[in-house]
């Protein structure tokens, strides 16, 4: 299919603008984009004052007080990544069984779990503002002493919260994981740490997790469609070339997801090219394409070759096999986190941004899924070209057409969001 080009602009440049640092290591992150206050979903709320990246490394911070002495008055910016690595990890893990999730209601997630740990975090990041100023109807009340706060032990109980309330639909085998990590954690976290500190880091975590699910609940739109992804209201329109459903299995996914929160940007904003033109004329642009469709599968499955395997690597459309889409890219933060060294406010810093981009992505891919209502290759294939053809997943999927048009492509939109987000970050090499 032709290339999907949605508009991201505002986008990366909004989320960019998210807390963007007032000291920045312009040696290793790019600068983010300046943008007019005006251009947030709910003009007049500007950033308001610097925020953004902290320091460089640990230590960097000259408000910090190094790596000695009581930990409970450490900054964010002097411990490493390891409870945000860990909790991610198991993220990864437990959004291969969240069964009906996947990609609108993960990315949601996403947005709130990182938004949760930004706020925990807060307290010892001077460098940053809250995203009450920046997002309508967010306000985080309760006050913490900063001496009082020890940071991973706050994330640790904030992380276990909004990921058992995030995740939906687990075995109990895979939600008992995350009390089990929470354990292990404070075990791990508390030894020398006094009782008061381990006390007000707990209350504290788990206050923050507890109004940032509080405000997702006032999105009435998603939280009735999280509930019942493939509504018996939605009835697709029926046109030549749309897409339609042949079995209740086959049901639309999310059909109304366009009227879910965003955080940086509306989905009116943005702009997509209009896909080609529908056609049943072989010699058309539209027919050749879903040709080469057919023959790329085909070749790809008698080869066995890389184009199977790339295609299978980055489907992400098994459930219980592999995460999804959106999850991909934080798996992908994760690794660059790893790789770079980031400590825990950049990394914290990243994810949120990240969460986020990939919300907003979805609410604005879905709204043109179901105003261009474009059908999946495989039933034009099927109609048209070959009535034997199957995908390559098809072994593994036993409904190989994804419950929703086929155009613009979810996991091109999610990964143009993410590479925004890392290229703001990193820089562009």
């Amino acid at each position: 299919m032709k290339e999907y080009k949605i508009n991201l602009i505002f986008l990366i440049a909004l989320v960019g603008m998210f807390f963007q640092s007032c000291n920045q290591d312009e040696t290793e992150f790019l600068t983010a984009t300046e943008v007019a206050e005006e251009a947030f979903l709910n003009g007049g709320n500007g950033p308001g004052g610097p925020g953004g990246n902290g320091p460089g490394g640990p230590g960097g911070n000259p408000n910090g007080n190094g790596n000695g002495g009581n930990q409970g008055s450490k900054l964010t910016a002097n411990y490493d990544s390891d409870v945000l690595s860990d909790w991610m990890e198991l993220f990864l893990e437990l959004d291969r069984y969240a069964t009906g999730m996947r990609p609108n209601a993960t990315a949601r997630a996403l947005a709130y779990i990182n938004m949760a740990a930004f706020e925990t975090a807060l307290p010892k990041m001077p460098n940053f503002i809250s995203n009450e100023e920046l997002v309508q109807g967010l306000s985080i009340d309760g006050d913490i002493r900063r001496d009082e706060l020890h940071v991973e032990i706050a994330l640790n109980a904030c992380y276990a919260d909004v990921i058992n309330h995030f995740i939906l639909h687990l075995p109990d085998n895979e939600r008992a994981k995350i009390k089990r990590l929470e354990d292990a954690q404070n075990n791990s976290l508390s030894n020398n740490v006094p009782r008061s500190t381990i006390d007000a880091s707990k209350e504290w975590g788990e206050t923050i997790a507890q109004q940032i699910i509080a405000f997702s609940q006032t999105d009435s739109e998603a939280e009735e469609q999280i509930l019942a992804p493939q509504p018996d209201s939605y009835e697709p329109p029926i046109g030549d070339g749309f897409w339609t459903y042949s079995a209740v299995q086959e049901r639309a996914l999310f059909p109304y997801w366009k009227s879910v929160r965003t955080f940086a940007i509306n989905p009116a904003q943005t702009t997509s090219e209009a896909p080609l033109a529908y056609s049943e004329n072989p010699s058309s642009e539209y027919f050749k394409q879903m040709k080469e469709v057919q023959e790329v599968n085909d070749r790809a499955k008698a080869e066995d070759n890389e184009d199977l395997w790339i295609a299978e690597f980055w489907s992400d459309d098994v459930e219980n096999l592999v995460f999804s889409p959106p999850a991909r890219q934080v798996s992908i933060a994760k690794q660059l986190i790893e790789r770079r060294g980031l400590n825990l406010e950049q990394s914290i810093h990243l994810l949120l941004k990240l969460g986020i981009s990939l919300n907003d992505a979805a609410v604005s891919t879905w709204k043109y899924k179901y105003e261009y209502m474009v059908m999946r290759p495989n039933v034009f294939i099927h109609e048209f070209i070959d009535q034997d053809f199957q995908t390559n997943l098809y072994r593994l999927v036993p409904w190989p057409n994804p419950t929703f048009p086929g155009y613009p492509s979810g996991h091109s939109c999610f990964a143009s969001a993410a590479g925004g987000v890392f290229i703001d970050f990193f820089g562009s090499r």
